[in-house]
C-alpha cells in the first residue's frame, strides 16, 4: 500500500512567520515516516508557496538554528492549490502536479490561523490538522473570544476593546475602569506580538498606537496578579484535557522573546503543582472553553489563577507553537504521548473528522 503524503504548510504573511519556520521543522522531523511521505509548503512573506518536494531532502530553512534569522530557501517550486482537488498541488512554472492527503497547517496568527486557511483547505477538499474556519476565527480575535467565553459563563479578565485611536479613553479613565498596570494587545495576533504592560501614561498612548500597528482592533486588560497556567486539549468529537503546566516568565511578563528566542526566557512547570480539585476544575475549563469557541482537533487554554485561586481564562490557542521548547507538546508528552505521536494522533483527527463530514449530504434534490 503506498504512502501518504502529509504536507505541512507553513511560514505566511503574518508577524509571526518565523515562529511558524521554527513549528515546521520540529514537525517535519516528527512525522512518522513509516507511514507518510513528507511535502513541506513555505508560504514566504509575499504570500507565494513553494514546495520543497516530498521529502525535504534538500531542506527547506536557512539559519534553521537561529531564531533570529530563520527564514524560507528561496528554491522551492511555486505551487498553487486547486480548489475541489482533494489535495493536488499545481506546479506554476512547469505544468505538473504533487498530490498531498492532509495538510498540517502550522502557521500562527492572521491569514493563517484565522480561519483564511483553513476555508481554502476546506473549499479544496483536502483534510487538515486543526481547527476549521469558524473556531480559528473566533480563537484569533480576542474580542469576540471574550464575549463568547463570557456568554458561557466562563471567568474572563475585564478588558475594553478599541476599533481607532480616536476610541482611546483617558488614562485617568482606563486606570479607572482597569487599574494599573495592565496590558494593551492587538485583538488579532499571537506569541505576545505588538503586546506590552502599560505603567505609566506615556507608555499608555505608545503602546496603543503600536498595538493598532499590528491590527484594526486591539483590547485594553487588567493585569491579574497571580499564576500563569496552560492546559492542553487534545480531540475531536471527546476532547481530553492534559494536566495542567505553569509558566514562570523570567521577563516581566511572557513575551514573544521567552517564548521563541531566549531559551532561558521562561521555566516550564509541567506539571503544575496545583491540588487534585484544582487540576480538575481547570481540565473541565478548559473542555468547555475548547467547545464554546468552536475549537477541533487541538487546543491550548491558557489560565491566569489569582493568589486567592480564582481561575481566570486569558486565551485560546488553535494552533500552538510546535518548537521544541513549546508548552503544547510538552504537556502531552508527561502524559506519555511525545511528540512523534502526537505529530500522528493530530493527522489521524483530521483523517476522521474529514470522513465524517465527508458523511453529509451536499444537496437537496
Amino acid at each position: 500500500m503506498a504512502k501518504r503524503c502529509v504536507g505541512i504548510l507553513f511560514g505566511g504573511c503574518s508577524a509571526e512567520h518565523e515562529v511558524s519556520l521554527q513549528s515546521a521543522k520540529s514537525i517535519f522531523n516528527a512525522v512518522n515516516r513509516d507511514k507518510y511521505n513528507v511535502a513541506p509548503i513555505g508560504i514566504d512573506k509575499g504570500g507565494k508557496w513553494m514546495l520543497y518536494g516530498t521529502d525535504g531532502g534538500t531542506g527547506f530553512l536557512l539559519n534553521e538554528d537561529d531564531p533570529k534569522k530563520i527564514s524560507l530557501k528561496p528554491n522551492g517550486t511555486p505551487v498553487a492549490l486547486l480548489p475541489g482537488s482533494g489535495g493536488s498541488l499545481v506546479h506554476i512554472d512547469g505544468g505538473g502536479k504533487t498530490r498531498v492527503d492532509v495538510i498540517f497547517p502550522v502557521l500562527h496568527g492572521p491569514l493563517g490561523e484565522d480561519g483564511s486557511i483553513q476555508g481554502l483547505l476546506k473549499t479544496a477538499g483536502v483534510p487538515f490538522v486543526g481547527t476549521a474556519a469558524l473556531g480559528s476565527a473566533i480563537g484569533m480575535d480576542k474580542d469576540v473570544m471574550k464575549r463568547l467565553l463570557r456568554e458561557a459563563g466562563i471567568p474572563i479578565a475585564k478588558h475594553t476593546t478599541l476599533h481607532s485611536m480616536a476610541e482611546a479613553p483617558g488614562y485617568d479613565d482606563i486606570v479607572s475602569l482597569l487599574g494599573i498596570p495592565h496590558f494593551v494587545k492587538p485583538a488579532n495576533m499571537g506569541s505576545s506580538i505588538g503586546v506590552n504592560k502599560v505603567h505609566n501614561e506615556s507608555e499608555y498612548l505608545q503602546f496603543v498606537r503600536e498595538a493598532f500597528r499590528y491590527d484594526t482592533k486591539i483590547i485594553i486588560e487588567e493585569f491579574i496578579k497571580g499564576r500563569e497556567l496552560e492546559c492542553a486539549v487534545l480531540g475531536n468529537d471527546d476532547p481530553a484535557a492534559s494536566l495542567p503546566g505553569e509558566i514562570r516568565p523570567a521577563h516581566e511578563f511572557y513575551s514573544y522573546d521567552a517564548k521563541y528566542i531566549d531559551e532561558d526566557g521562561a521555566e516550564l512547570v509541567i506539571p503544575a503543582g496545583l491540588s487534585d480539585e484544582k487540576i480538575k476544575e481547570i481540565q473541565e475549563l478548559a473542555v468547555k472553553a475548547h467547545k464554546t469557541l468552536c475549537a477541533e482537533g487541538l487546543s491550548r487554554i491558557d489560565f491566569f489563577m489569582r493568589d486567592d485561586g480564582m481561575v481566570i481564562v486569558n486565551e485560546i490557542n488553535t494552533m500552538p507553537g510546535f518548537t521544541k521548547i513549546s508548552m503544547y507538546p510538552k504537556l502531552w508528552e508527561e502524559r506519555g504521548l511525545g511528540y512523534k505521536a502526537l505529530i500522528d494522533r493530530l493527522i489521524e483527527l483530521a483523517f476522521e473528522r474529514n470522513e465524517k463530514e465527508r458523511g453529509l449530504k451536499t444537496c437537496y434534490l
